[in-house]
């Protein structure tokens, strides 16, 4: 009997050592300090973060959890509310089952650049675990995803440290001689 106890033990050992991560990444909102807000390629490009995030931590192994816009709009006092009230956040997030979530924004202080703000919160308590920013500079694509994958570098080594972004792409090797 003592070594099926045992063997049971090891099993379920084993079984959470090798559980998925669950995540939830709820829609960056965009907070635009320049002289023209709100423009639609800064809008476009807000939207695109969420995206290009859960792809980075998808393709690490971690789970990625759907939140409904329409519960996550809800759950929303307003602009920044979840970003700062993260017992809401991660209520948020537990019914839909993760054991994180991510809130976060775009800050957009200048025309020249930008910040991608993240705030980590362990679903089952509510405390924020991580307070992370990524610099980008202008509104490129490339240069977001750049900014992107910073984040996934921050948020992992929070976590389950897993992740390896690709490596870059230097145009200067592909050029013939």
């Amino acid at each position: 009997m003592k070594i099926f106890t045992i063997l049971f033990l090891w099993v379920l050992f084993l079984a959470q050592a090798n559980a998925e991560t669950r995540i939830a990444i709820l829609d960056f909102e965009l907070r635009d300090l320049t002289l023209a807000p709100g423009i639609p390629a800064e809008l476009q490009r807000t939207a695109s973060i969420k995206a290009m995030l859960e792809a980075e931590l998808e393709r690490a192994g971690y789970k990625i959890v759907a939140i409904d816009l329409d519960l996550q709009r809800e759950a929303n006092g307003g602009v920044g509310y979840l970003f700062d009230h993260h017992d809401s956040a991660a209520e948020l997030a537990k019914n839909a089952g993760a054991d994180y979530v991510l809130v976060g924004r775009l800050h957009k202080p200048s025309f020249l650049f930008a910040y991608i703000m993240g705030h980590l919160v362990r679903v089952n308590d509510g405390q924020l675990i991580g307070n992370y920013i990524s610099e980008t500079k202008g509104g490129d694509k490339k240069l977001t995803l750049k900014g992107v994958e910073s984040l996934a570098v921050k948020i992992d080594n929070d976590l389950d440290k897993i992740y390896s972004p690709p490596p870059p792409k230097h145009s200067y090797l592909h050029k013939s001689p």
